[in-house]
């Protein structure tokens, strides 16, 4: 694990005074959305296994609403992990 060496950066210049990212509000945020969009993926991809070759949204509309949601899964579970280890070092 590495550890900050200075929790508190000195200001560069053009930077503003309190930009810092919110830690506790991504976290929160990819928590709650997390199992969220894992859910979405895998009731789209099940009604896109029932879809009938007539049946409107069309398969290929739920395959492709599936694989978006899939997407958003992963970044929300990498964003988790990134905020995870962001609080470890700076908190």
């Amino acid at each position: 694990m590495r550890y900050a060496t200075t929790p508190r950066r000195w200001r560069s210049g053009t930077e503003p005074r309190f930009a810092r990212s919110d830690l506790k509000l991504r976290f929160l945020l990819s928590v709650l959305f997390t199992p969220f969009f894992a859910l979405a993926t895998a009731a789209f991809a099940y009604f896109a296994a029932l879809a009938k070759p007539t049946s409107v949204p069309s398969r290929g509309t739920l395959i492709g609403f599936a694989v978006f949601c899939f997407a958003l899964t992963v970044f929300a579970a990498v964003d988790l992990y990134i905020v995870i280890r962001r609080r470890r070092v700076e908190l």
